[in-house]
């Protein structure tokens, strides 16, 4: 009796493993539990490489999309060190290609100060200083200089023009009284008069182009005379049609 109990309890252990007890429960858990990690860890690896392809591929395309759509020149502008006062209400417009495609780009920006045109033009001419643009001299003496403060300035492969003036609506008060033009009619069918005490501040026109395109300030290129022609001198023919009609007798 004694002799067949190893025998017995050896067989009901392998017994207890093949018919799952407790100790073949433990393993299969075991096998489980690591399954489950495997199978965690490659959703997160996906994940993470699903990601980072996601985002170095999104963002190239977005700072491409980015940068072709807005142009750097009106970026620069908006970088200018001007005050806000003198920066309101702008509006950007702009023709040409941007490559200079067929024809080079040109920008213009109009903006409001809240400050007479003295004090705007000192604050631009100071923020374009800082911005490594240059004077360019007497190279701009064709624009208008009646009113208010014009000066052209250059940097890089770009020439900008900057007009500072009298306020919209004083122009159109002084405009009101030439009888020459016609005043402006408000939906009612009364000529609109702006008040003197709410017409402050000033105008700023900012214009920018390529320097290629600019004509101002290069030389002329000489003509050739081969190709002016000589006004031939007058050849006289018997052509009837020369001679004159005679007179009635």
């Amino acid at each position: 009796m004694t002799d067949d109990a190893p025998a017995v309890r050896s067989a009901t252990a392998g017994d207890e493993q093949e018919s799952g007890g407790p100790l073949g429960g433990l393993r299969g858990a075991r096998t489980e539990l690591r399954r489950q990690m495997r199978a965690k860890r490659r959703l997160r690896v996906l994940t993470l490489v699903s990601l980072s392809v996601l985002v170095l591929g999104l963002l190239p395309v977005f700072f491409g999309v980015w940068s072709a759509t807005r142009d750097p020149v009106f970026t620069s502008l908006d970088a200018l060190n001007v005050p806000a006062w003198a920066d309101k209400q702008a509006e950007d417009r702009s023709s040409g290609s941007r490559w200079c495609f067929l024809d080079c780009r040109f920008r213009e920006r109009i903006a409001q100060s809240e400050r007479p045109f003295e004090e705007t033009n000192q604050a631009y001419a100071a923020a374009l200083t800082s911005a490594g643009w240059k004077v360019r001299g007497g190279e701009c003496t064709d624009q208008p200089t009646t009113e208010g403060k014009y000066s052209c300035w250059t940097r890089d492969e770009f020439t900008l023009d900057l007009w500072v003036r009298l306020p919209e609506c004083a122009v159109d008060a002084v405009a009101a009284q030439d009888p020459d033009t016609v005043p402006s009619v408000g939906p009612d069918g009364v000529v609109e008069t702006p008040d003197p005490k709410k017409c402050t501040g000033s105008t700023v026109s900012i214009k920018v182009q390529n320097a290629v395109t600019d004509e101002r300030g290069k030389p002329q290129p000489a003509v050739d005379p081969s190709l002016i022609g000589v006004t031939p001198d007058p050849v006289l023919t018997n052509d009837p049609l020369l001679e004159p009609s005679p007179s009635a007798s």
